[in-house]
């Protein structure tokens, strides 16, 4: 590291953080594959992907205004181009209360609050205090895309499944964000650096809800409740060999249920067999 200038490192940085980047971009793929499969989104939420979309836009645009922030141009044009193919495919397969809700948010947050802050910032910001204006935006948005998983986690802890937490997504998260705070911070670009460290943090949270719920504990539970219902039909076995279940007036019998046990070579396992009369 010593042998390179700062110019290289931030090359580096850039450079990696549009690999790493690409494969965080990639990591939703197995999840539209699920809704795909499915044919319906229910289940998932699309606001992670309008607010990266929306993300992703500003920080074009903040590239853009910006000199020497071509490695920023490009790993945002291609964010943009993933987060609008996700949302596509999230509106195909929508229930239609959530393709409702979905095209309501891109219209009014993407699109509305996009466009007016281009014409806020072109038409009354000048010089400088442009790209330290659209700086402060990027900033408080990358927080939210760091943030919009919050739902998700809590999801998970609620649940005790990591259905809908992919540990591709995390993980690339958290490199993510490592990559682009050296890259900001060999910049002494504060915008781009000070929200990876949030980035940083929620990665590693995510990780480590992943791990403490991968493998659910209620799985010896639902074993024991098993086994538990086995001996008390086999306890009902051994002191009637029928049931009878009558009519409320007790003039004809509906259906006689005779439990018999069944024998295999790995456990006892009771047979339930009801027929009419």
């Amino acid at each position: 590291m010593g042998f390179l200038s700062n110019d290289q490192l931030i090359f580096i940085f850039g450079l990696l953080g549009n690999i790493v980047a690409v494969g965080m971009f990639l990591a939703p793929v197995p999840t539209f594959y699920t809704i795909f499969k499915r044919k319906s989104s229910e289940g998932f939420q699309s606001i992670p992907y309008s607010v990266a979309l929306m993300s992703a836009s500003l920080l074009l645009y903040y590239g853009i205004l910006k000199t020497n922030a071509s490695l920023l141009i490009s790993i945002n044009s291609i964010g943009c181009a993933f987060e609008v193919t996700y949302l596509i495919i999230y509106l195909i397969y929508a229930p239609k209360q959530e393709r409702m809700h979905t095209m309501k948010l891109l219209l009014i947050f993407n699109l509305g609050s996009f466009g007016s802050m281009l014409l806020v910032t072109m038409l009354l910001i000048k010089g400088s205090n442009q790209l330290s204006v659209v700086g402060w935006i990027c900033a408080v948005f990358s927080v939210a895309v760091c943030a919009a998983p919050l739902s998700v986690m809590r999801r998970v802890i609620r649940t005790k499944s990591v259905e809908y937490l992919p540990f591709t997504l995390s993980a690339s998260l958290t490199l993510n964000a490592v990559m682009w705070f050296f890259y900001g911070l060999l910049q002494h670009d504060y915008y781009i650096a000070l929200p990876n460290v949030l980035g940083f943090l929620f990665g590693i949270a995510q990780m480590i809800l992943y791990m403490v719920y991968k493998n659910p504990k209620n799985n010896g539970e639902e074993k024991e409740d098993q086994l538990a219902g086995n001996k008390e039909v086999e306890q009902m076995t051994n002191e009637n060999e029928s049931c009878s279940v009558d009519d409320p007036d007790k003039e004809t019998k509906i259906s006689t249920c005779c439990f018999k046990p069944k024998k295999s070579n790995a456990n006892k396992k009771m047979e339930v067999i009801c027929t009419n009369v």
